[in-house]
């Protein structure tokens, strides 16, 4: 008896010793994350203040810690953009004839003045389940996790099929200088790759903060801003004629606010709706939901979507007002009006015959139309396909058991434009949950659940060593 008391003790005790590691290991993993991810949410990358050079040799040099030779980590930027440095990196594969995967994230952040913020935005304050800080979600939580990803591949010694190679970015929220493009030029085989994983996925918790549904995004429409102008010769106030600048511009308008695009659904779209009606707790929506993917031509079924402005924009080109200035004396007839159309054109449409379609709409030979900048690269939306998805849905199923995993396209606009116009197919995949108030991306406050980036951290680490060592 006594002898099996003392193996059992034994034996209890080198179980909880055991425990104990474990738990340590696990903290410990996750602790230097959060020292990674702080570091990196601290850097100020603003366009106006800040320095993406500075964040990218940060998290090169937690790459070179890890182990990885100086010639797999470069901190690269344009001699006229001495702050908007990018950092390359590879974790080289075992068959040099596999294509790679880029994992791509930009690591400039949206302004954020202190005086209008409840808590400093380049400090990261954790509060109330959440982190608080500019860019603790947009798009330094991508950033870090892939950065924490590449350092615990190379401490467990993983040695990948595939080529990993990392691309954090500058410029992707604004600014004089976006590096994608340039990198895609000036470094075409650092951003080589079979495919991409990016931000972009609209993955949800629910008003309760319990995760809704994890996204994956599939292509996205292509930004347009358009410049209408009208010009006249003018004259005294008190002569008033009816060829009037104003007015040409504002019936123009009009009849553009007046008009939709039509309809024209993908497969991301049709994905999206079909998946979502399982879930929509309004039988209304759901139903039409339905519909829609039956038959793209149900107007009815469509006027019911088109309540909510996102899922009105999911299934079609928009084009709105967004800036107007006219006139030049308050007793003159104004000399001219001019006003901004920003649209939102869906993948494979030509910006230059939207231009078109848009002199039809405002039908006045008087309002003169433009592209206001070159356009960015048009693409349609990437396959869909099992080698992207298998995987995906193996890890998100354990993380999240029951949680849909639904496809759709992205209304905005990432560097995955730029990506998918170059030949590599990119989606948006980061497991990062946002809540129903989006987290406050681009606005006050900007945050991030706590557990929603711990899940996105393992679902991303996880999913990406599956990648690298598929066919």
């Amino acid at each position: 008896m006594r002898g099996k008391t003392k193996s059992f003790l034994l034996t209890a005790a080198a179980l909880s010793a055991l425990s104990m590691t474990s738990a340590r290991a696990q903290d410990s993993g996750e602790t230097a994350f959060r020292g990674l991810y702080k570091e990196l949410v601290e850097i100020n990358t603003t366009a106006s203040q800040g320095s993406c050079t500075a964040a990218a040799q940060a998290m090169g040099a937690r790459l070179k810690a890890a182990g990885f030779p100086d010639s797999d980590v470069r901190v690269v930027f344009p001699d006229e953009h001495p702050k908007a440095g990018a950092l390359l990196a590879t974790l080289h594969g075992k068959d040099p004839k596999a294509g790679a995967v880029l994992l791509l994230a930009h690591i400039d952040v949206v302004e954020a003045k202190r005086e209008d913020w409840e808590r400093d935005p380049f400090k990261l304050v954790e509060e109330g389940g959440y982190f608080y800080a500019r860019g603790a979600s947009d798009d330094k939580a991508m950033a870090a996790i892939f950065t924490d990803s590449l350092v615990r591949y190379k401490q467990e010694g993983f040695k990948p099929r595939r080529d990993l190679k990392l691309a954090l970015t500058c410029g992707e929220e604004g600014g004089q200088f976006n590096s994608v493009p340039w990198l895609l030029e000036k470094y075409p085989e650092a951003m080589k790759a079979d495919f991409a994983l990016n931000e972009g996925d609209d993955s949800q918790l629910d008003d309760k903060g319990q995760p809704r549904l994890l996204g994956i995004q599939v292509g996205e429409k292509v930004y347009m801003d358009y410049t209408l102008e009208v010009t006249n010769a003018g004259g005294h106030s008190s002569r008033p004629v009816k060829d009037n600048a104003i007015y040409h511009l504002a019936n123009g308008l009009a009849r553009l606010g007046a008009y939709d695009f039509p309809i024209a659904l993908n497969d991301a779209t049709k994905g999206y709706y079909e998946q979502n009606a399982r879930i929509e707790p309004d039988p209304e929506v759901a139903a039409a939901m339905r519909a829609m993917v039956k038959d793209p031509a149900d107007a009815a079924a469509a006027a019911i979507l088109a309540r909510d402005p996102g899922r009105n924009s999911m299934m079609r080109t928009t084009c709105v007002a967004t800036m107007v200035e006219a006139g030049h004396a308050p007793n003159a007839l104004p000399q001219r009006a001019k006003a901004n159309v920003n649209c939102r054109i869906l993948p494979g449409n030509d910006p230059k015959v939207i231009r078109d379609q848009l002199e039809q709409i405002v039908a006045d030979p008087a309002i003169k139309i433009t592209l206001a900048a070159d356009p960015d690269p048009v693409s349609p939306p990437p396959p869909l396909t099992p080698r992207i998805m298998a995987p995906a849905t193996k890890v998100a199923s354990k993380i999240w058991p029951g949680v849909p995993f639904i496809p759709a396209m992205l209304t905005g606009a990432t560097d995955g434009r730029f990506t998918n116009a170059a030949g590599v197919p990119t989606y948006g995949l980061s497991g990062l949950m946002a809540g129903v108030d989006g987290d406050h991306i681009h606005g006050l406050n900007e945050r991030i659940q706590v557990k929603a980036l711990m899940n996105g951290r393992q679902f991303l680490y996880e999913v990406v060593r599956l990648y690298a060592d598929g066919k």
